[in-house]
């Protein structure tokens, strides 16, 4: 290496990146309530057949299988995931309507509350989705639609 001639490096223009890269906090905060109520989603299903209110011997507990798996997408918030478990989610809703109507207390009040984190979940996973996509078009400097097609 030759001393006389120091290696000049780029300039440093990753200060501005992480910055412009971030998500606004609004997305954060979609996150962190889709991944609340993914998790309590996953412990009532446990409590609620294993020892609140238990049917069919506890098998029904595998229910909450997979629930487990879009946690991992969730945490590392890939929007496929996002995308998937807005769907699949009303699997639980319509289940947790049923058993509030159909079962005997304390079932229908854990059937209800299953209902209510499903809603939760499901506005969380959209909202996520929504402002994450409105984030990623204000970085990129694209134009909204309703300014490229104004309403007549």
């Amino acid at each position: 290496m030759n001393r006389c001639h120091p290696v000049q490096s780029a300039p440093d223009n990753t200060s501005a990146t992480p910055i412009a890269n971030t998500p606004a906090a609004s997305v954060i905060l979609a996150r962190q309530v889709a991944v609340a109520s993914l998790i309590s989603l996953i412990v009532l299903g446990l409590l609620w057949e294993l020892w609140l209110a238990p049917t069919g011997g506890g098998t029904l507990a595998l229910k909450v299988l997979p629930l487990c798996f879009p946690l991992a997408g969730l945490l590392k918030s890939r929007m496929y995931t996002y995308r998937w478990l807005s769907l699949m989610v009303w699997l639980y809703f319509t289940e947790g309507a049923v058993r509030a109507w159909s079962d005997k207390a304390p079932g229908n009040w854990l059937a209800l509350l299953e209902a209510l984190l499903c809603v939760v979940l499901f506005v969380a996973c959209t909202a996520h989705i929504r402002l994450r996509q409105r984030h990623a078009k204000s970085l990129t400097g694209a134009p909204d639609n309703e300014s490229v097609h104004p309403a007549p």
